[in-house]
């Protein structure tokens, strides 16, 4: 939605994304004062987080969920509305869109009890960007001036400071891009723009372990694989004050294990329900039933950076397979009609969505998947494994997926379950892949070039496939230099037209929240990017 460049930027544009909770207090992080009854906790549905705890260290719901509610970012979402609100800034200012003058509020604290000052924005975001520091999301600071000094793309990094950020005082500094960004204020939401307290740099890797934060909840402990247990922060600053105590973050090998706990009401709110609960689980749950809209996409990723997918040619086989899959079938059946077939990269509802972007290779066609595949030289050893996490409920629609190109193609396609969501993710990111891989992407803001740019161009954090195309990053970056956020997403329309000829993602399928709470809570809704509205949960009782 078009948001201009004016001399006082309000923020009211939509967004966030990507992306939750006893014990004692931590050490070497941790610590601030107050109590939590553990009685107003709440236990949600979560998974291990592959990486360790550092705000631009998680590109992924596991440990997304977990950054979002211990640090708090200049600005967030309504989950009610999905609009833009101040939080730690009190305002930021632009008038051409590339300075961005921020002023942030007095009074807000870490955990730790330190004050939440300007440079603790301005060196988080340097050590984010800097790769000796592997930060996972170092590509969302990119677009600030002296990026390419700090973190170059081949050779010494020639400074660990980028130039666009300056501190003028406590309550003030100013981000400077390299070139102008219509919607750079739509990104300031996403977790890896928190800031981080002064004892941080002295150890990053027990911070990781034992974060300290300023959002509305504070670490108390993380037993690894088990649960990570958060508890209300008595000096949060912020507009959304918690209702509860704490977030108790549940770690599951099976959805089904989950919703069973659910009904139980050994699990207070689910992210989804499992396919075999689909059918039944709003007569089982009730008006504890939730079935929402979802920024989100189901997608089939390629390992574009083996040999054996990197020809050219092979975009005819990954069409081929994209024509192979019965997306209306497997969406009523095996999925209830609990999701969509997609047609587009980009979901459903999100500004610049634009029906029918994938084309042909999106309708399910048999004869022409078999002649593209044989066209494109065929999948290497005619097998195909799709590599997906085995605690997500995913199982029924990979092995429906791969029945379909089985029974149209007579491609060997095999589900390759690993135990867990992190388990799954070492493995995409590490590139120990060789195939095919479920991927997927819920909104960091609903913005059609989240999903475009953030995932395909060149280099980007989450660009898992290796995929390199020198015409989709010119129409990218000529997107975001746009005038308006207008051009902006009409220029991201553009580049999403590139997409179809190497086919690096099959698109599957919209999303929808399909979930539940338990007796236990009350006021449980969820926002547009699939999360609860953590902090105005009610505990009974």
């Amino acid at each position: 939605m078009p948001v201009a460049a004016r001399a006082r930027l309000v923020l009211a544009a939509a967004t966030s994304v990507v992306l939750v909770a006893t014990g004692c207090s931590s050490g070497g992080g941790g610590g601030g004062s107050g109590s939590s009854d553990a009685g107003k906790t709440f236990s949600y549905q979560s998974s291990e987080p592959q990486n360790p705890l550092q705000p631009a260290n998680a590109n992924e719901v596991g440990g997304g969920r977990i950054i979002q509610n211990l640090f708090k970012g200049l600005v967030d979402y309504d989950p009610s509305t999905a609009k833009i609100r101040m939080q730690v800034a009190d305002k930021i200012d632009t008038s051409d869109s590339q300075t961005f003058n921020v002023t942030l509020k007095d009074g807000w604290k870490f955990h730790d009890g330190t004050p939440v000052h300007a440079k603790n924005f301005v060196d988080a975001w340097n050590w984010g960007a800097n790769p000796a520091n592997n930060q996972i999301n170092s590509s969302w600071f990119s677009d600030i001036e002296g990026y390419q000094d700090v973190h170059p793309a081949g050779g010494k990094p020639a400074s660990d400071k980028m130039s666009g950020l300056t501190v003028t005082d406590d309550l003030h500094f100013t981000v400077k891009l390299s070139h102008k960004v219509s919607y750079f204020e739509y990104k300031l939401g996403y977790i890896a723009f928190s800031p981080l307290p002064d004892g941080f740099f002295k150890d990053p890797a027990g911070y990781g372990q034992k974060p300290v934060g300023n959002g509305p909840y504070q670490f108390v402990s993380w037993s690894h694989n088990t649960e990570v247990v958060t508890k209300t922060f008595p000096d949060y600053q912020g507009v959304d004050k918690p209702k509860n105590g704490g977030i108790v973050f549940k770690m599951y090998t099976t959805s089904e294990a989950a919703y069973a706990d659910l009904q139980s009401s050994n699990l207070d709110v689910m992210d989804q329900v499992p396919p075999s609960a689909l059918a039944n689980y709003k007569n089982d749950l009730g008006d504890r039933a939730i079935d929402a809209p979802q920024g989100a996409i189901q997608n089939i990723g390629f390992t574009l950076y083996q040999g054996d997918w990197s020809s050219p040619d092979k975009a005819k086989v990954r069409q081929g397979l994209s024509m192979a899959i019965d997306r209306d079938v497997i969406t009523k059946t095996v999925l209830q009609g609990s999701r969509k077939p997609a047609t587009a990269w980009v979901a459903e509802g999100v500004e610049g969505y634009k029906d029918g972007a994938c084309g042909d290779f999106c309708k399910f066609d048999p004869a022409r998947a078999k002649q593209l595949i044989q066209d494109g030289g065929g999948v290497p050893g005619n097998k195909l494994l799709i590599t997906y996490n085995a605690d997500g409920g995913h199982k029924e629609w990979v092995d429906a997926v791969c029945n379909s190109i089985r029974q149209n193609t007579g491609v060997d396609c095999l589900g390759d379950p690993k135990p867990d969501f992190k388990a799954a993710r070492a493995a995409i990111t590490s590139h120990q892949l060789n195939g095919a891989f479920r991927t997927g992407w819920v909104q960091d803001y609903p913005l059609n070039a989240n999903f475009l740019s953030d995932v395909y161009r060149t280099g980007a954090a989450s660009n898992d496939f290796g995929y390199s195309n020198a015409q989709f990053d010119d129409a990218a970056t000529k997107a975001d230099e746009a005038a308006s956020v207008a051009d902006t997403v009409s220029g991201y329309q553009q580049a999403e037209a590139v997409l179809p000829s190497g086919m690096p993602a099959i698109p599957l399928w919209y999303y929808r929240t399909n979930s539940g709470y338990s007796t236990k809570v009350q006021n449980v809704k969820f926002d547009s990017f699939g999360n609860p509205a953590w902090t105005q949960v009610e505990v009974k009782g």
